[in-house]
Formats: structure tokens, sequence, C-alpha cells
């Protein structure tokens, strides 16, 4: 299958369910309560280009290619938006959107990030079910990379990492996670080196990822003693010219045994471009494999190997406590790095550049890499990230969107205290607000998105 198609189906396949899964929290509650669905359009905002009718709701595929949308009978405020209604039956008053509790309407509105967030715990809870949870090594440090932020700041094989950046007892997870979002700043760390407490300052180097800023600090853990086989082997990659194949277990780097895979890794990394000498065993007879490192496009040196599942004993089976809990704390960790990130903005730590905020040009590219390099089982992860984003994103008080859409029913509530309500009029221009800001964002991230490639 063409590699562009791939791209288009998995660009499908991920928001497709993501902002499905959303629209479908609003009509579940929706129909719920007996309210009557007028349109449920799977694709797009505006008038309806093709679609079927079942019961009461049409069922449709809208002309702008926006998102989605469900629009209740009796909810008028985003007409504009949803294309006009084609069915005149009188609608009972009992199922009228407009005329039920606000309690209700805040139920409906708060239905599709609900189910965003659902899906978001859902990924991590059936991965952690069927394959179970990566096990974490102790926050021992296996491998220091030449001429990186570690060695510059003195730390050793064999350090214990006590403390980082503030975060006593870190795992390794926290550690990799404070780095990444701290380039070019210099973070405390404390280190237990043979039983000595020794303080010591680390400013993580700043690498582009994907045209993003990340903090990259050039240690490993020391996971052990693991095999290193090869799982898959890129095309024009120079392993690929190499001779190397899947299933091949790699024994020693330039005659020094290899313990783990990141330690190989960080071996062909500093070895860079020079020839290297692999020596390996395929089918039980050892063979030696010349081969020599290219730079890759984020400027890393590589050969072009994936391993094969950081050998299934880095995972440890769970039960359904030990599911949920790797679940809520997937997110839990998503959210926190995201809140650090904008708080980095605010103080103004971080340009907007530097962000990482993503458009509908680096969300694209995303999966685009996602799916290159994983395939379409790799696409769940993300899956789960775009879900949660789009459940909290829906969530901030901006006309139009769900939290929008509460603010203005906590709005009508106080100004009932007072015997007032908000015109029809009023409303529909508050949305049509909501939506100018929306389309700025878009307009923004896009621009950012096209920036990163000059």
């Amino acid at each position: 299958m063409p590699d562009i198609l791939i791209v288009i189906l998995a660009v499908i396949f991920v928001l497709g369910i993501a902002i499905n899964i959303h629209e479908l929290g609003h009509f579940l509650v929706a129909k719920l309560f007996g309210m009557r669905v007028e349109a449920y359009s799977f694709f797009g905002l505006g008038p309806r280009i093709w679609g079927f009718k079942r019961g009461h709701t049409d069922y449709r595929i809208s002309a702008i290619p926006l998102g989605a949308y469900v629009k209740l009978y009796g909810d008028d405020v985003t007409a504009p938006l949803e294309g006009g209604s084609s069915d005149q039956e009188k609608v009972p008053d009992s199922e009228l959107y407009e005329l039920r509790p606000r309690w209700q309407k805040f139920l409906v509105m708060l239905g599709g990030p609900f189910m965003n967030i659902v899906l978001a715990l859902a990924i991590p809870f059936a991965g952690a079910l069927m394959y179970g949870v990566p096990s974490m090594p102790a926050p021992v440090v296996g491998v220091v990379n030449a001429d990186g932020a570690a060695e510059a700041a003195g730390v050793k094989v064999g350090d214990r990492i006590v403390s980082f950046n503030g975060i006593e007892n870190p795992t390794w997870e926290g550690i990799r996670d404070e780095a990444l979002i701290s380039p070019e700043r210099e973070v405390q760390m404390t280190v237990d080196r043979g039983g000595h407490m020794l303080p010591l300052v680390i400013t993580p180097k700043k690498t582009l990822l994907d045209g993003n800023s990340i903090g990259e600090i050039g240690l490993l853990p020391d996971v052990g003693v693991e095999p290193v086989e090869v799982g898959t082997i890129k095309p024009d990659a120079p392993a690929a010219a190499s001779g190397l194949q899947p299933g091949d277990r790699v024994i020693a780097f330039n005659g020094t045994t290899v313990r783990n895979s990141q330690e190989l890794s960080s071996q062909i990394r500093e070895n860079k471009d020079a020839p290297a000498v692999l020596t390996i065993e395929r089918n039980g007879e050892r063979k030696e494999i010349t081969t020599a490192a290219k730079l890759d496009d984020d400027g890393v040196y590589r050969i072009g190997i994936g391993f094969a599942a950081a050998n299934i004993s880095t995972r440890v089976p769970v039960g359904l406590g030990g599911a949920a809990n790797f679940a809520v704390e997937s997110n839990l960790r998503i959210l926190r790095l995201t809140g650090k990130v904008f708080g980095q903005l605010f103080s103004g730590e971080r340009s907007v550049r530097d962000a990482g905020l993503a458009g509908p040009v680096g969300i694209v590219q995303i999966i685009s890499k996602v799916v290159t390099e994983l395939g379409f089982a790799g696409l769940f992860g993300i899956l789960a990230v775009i879900s949660l984003n789009l459940g909290i994103f829906n969530l901030l008080p901006i006309p139009l969107l769900d939290g929008g859409q509460i603010m203005m029913l906590g709005i009508e509530k106080v100004m009932s205290w007072f015997g007032r309500t908000l015109s029809l009029a009023l409303r529909e221009k508050i949305q049509m607000a909501g939506l100018g800001i929306i389309l700025l964002l878009m307009v923004f991230t896009l621009f950012l998105d096209i920036s990163r490639f000059f």
C-alpha cells in the first residue's frame, strides 16, 4: 500500500475516532434524557452534503471539514454552523433541549469531554492488561554519553539519583520528563556516590525533535543484562546495507560485550560514522558484520534498527487494579507535563515557538511518523494522547466549546436570580465570537507548524 494512502488512513482513523467518541458522548447523554437529536454529523460543520436518516435523526457528512457535531432540537444557538433543519415536524416540548433543566444541559455538554477522557484511560488500561506495564529500573546511572550534559555535570556510572529538580526519590520516567521540558535551564540534582551525597547542577542540552525544543541529559539507567535482539530494520539504512536481519541477537560492539539495547544505542551514537563491527548470533551461529552509523534528521547517529519489544522481561504482568493505576498515572503524567510547559510559557521561561504546540499540520506529521515507524498498532498510543487533549481543551471556557456552553449555563443561572435572560441573538453572537477565537488559534498553530519547516 502506498505510504501516502497509509498516512491518510491513519489520520482518518485517529482523528475520526477521537472526534466521534466526543460527539457520541453528547449523543448518548441526550438520548438518555429523552432529548430528540436532529442531526449527527460524523464529519464536518455546516450544510449537509450526504447522509441518511434513522428515526428522527439525520446522520450526515457536512461541508466544512472542521470536526463533527450533534444538533439537538431546540438548541438553535449554533444553527449557523450546523446547517438548517429540514424537518418541519412539531416536536413535543418534553423532547426539546432548550426546555430541559440546566443540570441536564450541563451533563449533555459534559458527555463529550467525559468520553474522550474515558477513551484516554481505556487504551493504556487495555494495553496494561494485555502486555503488562513497563518495569521501572532503579534511578542508577548505567550509561553516561560522551560530551553530554550529564558528563559535563560530573555524573558517573553507578551514581544513584536521589533528587532531581526538587523531586525526591525520582523515577527514571520523572527524570526524563523534567529534563525534557528544561532545555538549557540549570537543574539541581543530588546523587548518592558510594554513600556520599553530592549536589550537582545539570543543564539539559537543547535538542530539536520534530521541530520542537526538548532537553537531553545524556544518560541512561542501568537496566541490567538483557538479550539485544534486532526487531525491525529500516529500508535503505546502514543496517540493511550491512546485512543485518530481524531476529539477529547482538553480542558485542567493536569487541565490547553488549549488556542491553540502551548500551548498544549509546555505543553507536558515540562511535558516530566510524566503521563498527557487530558480533551477532544468527540461528545459533556467530557472525561479524561491519556497518557505520548515519546522522539522522534529529542529529543522532543511528544504523536504522528497532529492538524486539524491550524484551518482554521489561514488562510486568498486572491485574485490573494495576492496569487501572497505570492508566490513571499515564494520563496524569501527560497533564502534569502539559501544565508545566504552559506554566513556563506564562512565566516567560519558554517561547511559544518552543512550546511544542501542534496545529493541523503538526498533528498529521506526528500521526505519519508513528504509523511509519510503529505501524497501525502504534496509533493507539497517539490516539489516547489526542483524545485526552481534545477532552481537556473542550472544557476551556471558550464560546462554542463545551466549556463555553457550560459557562453560559452558569451566566444564565446568575442572570435568572435577577429576572434576566440571555437573548438568542446575543448567544449567537457570543458563539460566533468563539468560532473566531478558535479559527485564530488554528491559524496561529498552523503558522507554528509551517515555521518549523524553516
